[in-house]
């Protein structure tokens, strides 16, 4: 926050350009910092600009997908299944479906803020994510894909709306709607009580758990690609490759079986033979 005010803390929102931006970005970078922590500044400005967006102080925000800064390519850090559990339980009675929603849906911190009861279907077993906080289209298309869940998820999701009658999976205390900023204060709160969780694990971090799970299961690239509703396989293996099993060992063991198969078959026909004398 402090890089941001220094930027454009005595600007007027709506003076705001998206030139502007992109300059502000390549300013950090020649200054020096990580491409992940460029494009970390850049998504806080952009929450900030959504969120004036929905006061109605300005129109439009002038940070996009187009001004954003590449995202750096850090190997993700996968939380323990202990360390997801310690974090459910971390967090407020109204926002424990962060968690759940995170780890085990992989959604996006925006698209946890606006879920709806009626995006759930929940005899069916199916999220379908719709929009993202406050009234936005969602990042892409593929972002629209329905993911499946089973029964006792689904379950597990509807306690806290069926608590308050909300239109929300997620609220506050007082079991009103809220946003992506109060839920990312309450979970670096939670985080900080959770015994070995970096301190710039966040909320998207569960989406690598999410992954993980389901390589781990024996899903292949396709179908873990579905399911993270990502554009293309690329983005898939290009974050969570080294999470699949070791290639070059099945790959060894993919030849020999065919040779092993030829030599089995060279030596029952050399049984087979006729033998004379």
């Amino acid at each position: 926050m402090k890089r941001i005010c220094a930027a454009f803390g005595d600007r007027p929102l709506k003076d705001v350009r998206p030139s502007e931006v992109r300059s502000w970005t390549a300013s950090l970078k020649a200054e020096g910092l990580a491409d992940s922590t460029i494009y970390a500044l850049h998504a806080r400005l952009g929450h900030l600009f959504s969120d004036a967006v929905h006061d109605g102080i300005i129109p439009k925000s002038p940070v996009s997908r187009r001004t954003s800064p590449p995202a750096g390519k850090q190997r993700a850090y996968v939380a323990t299944t202990e360390q997801v559990w310690a974090l459910h339980e971390a967090m407020p009675d109204g926002m424990r479906n962060v968690v759940l929603l995170g780890a085990f849906v992989g959604l996006r911190v925006a698209e946890i803020a606006a879920l709806r009861v009626g995006d759930v279907d929940s005899l069916r077993g199916f999220v379908n994510p719709a929009i993202q906080y406050p009234s936005e289209p969602l990042k892409t298309e593929v972002s629209k894909t329905p993911v499946p869940i089973p029964r006792d998820l689904a379950f597990e999701l509807n306690k806290n709306p069926a608590k308050w009658g909300s239109a929300t999976f997620v609220t506050s205390e007082f079991g009103r709607s809220v946003a992506p900023y109060t839920i990312e204060a309450r979970f670096r709160t939670a985080r900080a009580t959770v015994e070995g969780l970096p301190e710039d694990f966040r909320i998207h971090d569960l989406r690598h758990y999410y992954a993980s799970l389901l390589i781990a299961s024996g899903l292949d690239v396709k179908v873990v690609q579905a399911r993270l509703r990502h554009a293309s396989a690329k983005t898939t293996l290009d974050v969570y490759g080294h999470l699949w099993p070791d290639t070059d060992e099945s790959a060894r063991t993919a030849v020999n079986n065919v040779l092993a198969a030829r030599a089995d078959s060279l030596r029952t026909k050399g049984d087979l033979a006729p033998r004379f004398g």
